[in-house]
């Protein structure tokens, strides 16, 4: 019974004092890791909206209305996350479009979180890849092989293909990795509806 107590004792201690060095570090890190990841981010507006001067927090409004929230689970975006919107400002403070940031749940890896900037003509700046986590050598592609191909794009919305895009709203899926392409193509449409049904869009030319 005695040892069995010192035991309890012991473990109790061990548990204490590991307990008390992860808080310790973690308040040593959790400033650093923050400011890291706002460094991060304000690069990443910057990436998809360089003719920006200044980026302006904006409210997220997701509509509560129900004709809405089906044409967006119709439209095969229920694994999409909008997580913040902002305002992409110019010298005078005009505005002159917004970027997004939104996550995919529907990874292979896990979800793919990223930037988006899109002019207020309705044109596609770029993507920048916050964070993901697909296969190496395959999805982990979408850096060097999709985000390229998002860039300059003035389309309502974009598909893929495995057999050679053929026009601006196509994008060549990443060969190995059709789930990947799928996922990170399916947000990015998911921003561009957002920004169509909720914020004025803009006019596009049929191909």
């Amino acid at each position: 019974m005695k040892n069995m107590l010192k035991d309890a004792a012991v473990l109790f201690v061990i548990t204490l004092v590991a307990g008390l060095a992860l808080g310790f570090v973690y308040q040593i890190t959790k400033e650093p890791i923050a400011l890291a990841e706002e460094k991060a981010a304000k690069e990443a507006y910057a990436e998809v909206f360089p003719a920006a001067s200044d980026f302006e927090e904006a409210e997220l409004v997701i509509p509560e209305d129900e004709s809405w929230q089906s044409a967006w689970l119709e439209s095969g975006f229920e694994n999409v996350e909008l997580v913040n919107i902002l305002h992409a400002l110019g010298e005078d403070g005009s505005l002159l479009g917004y970027v997004f940031t939104v996550t995919s749940h529907e990874g292979y890896g896990g979800d793919i979180t990223f930037t988006m900037g899109i002019s207020s003509d309705g044109t596609l700046n770029g993507i920048s890849i916050l964070s993901i986590s697909e296969t190496a050598g395959l999805g982990m592609k979408a850096e060097s092989v999709l985000k390229p191909q998002f860039a300059g794009k003035k389309v309502p919305s974009f598909t893929y293909t495995k057999q050679g895009a053929v026009s601006d709203s196509q994008i060549d899926a990443i060969s190995g990795a059709t789930i990947t392409t799928r996922a990170l193509t399916n947000a990015v449409n998911g921003g561009l509806y957002y920004f169509q049904t909720q914020l004025g869009g803009g006019s596009y030319e049929a191909e």
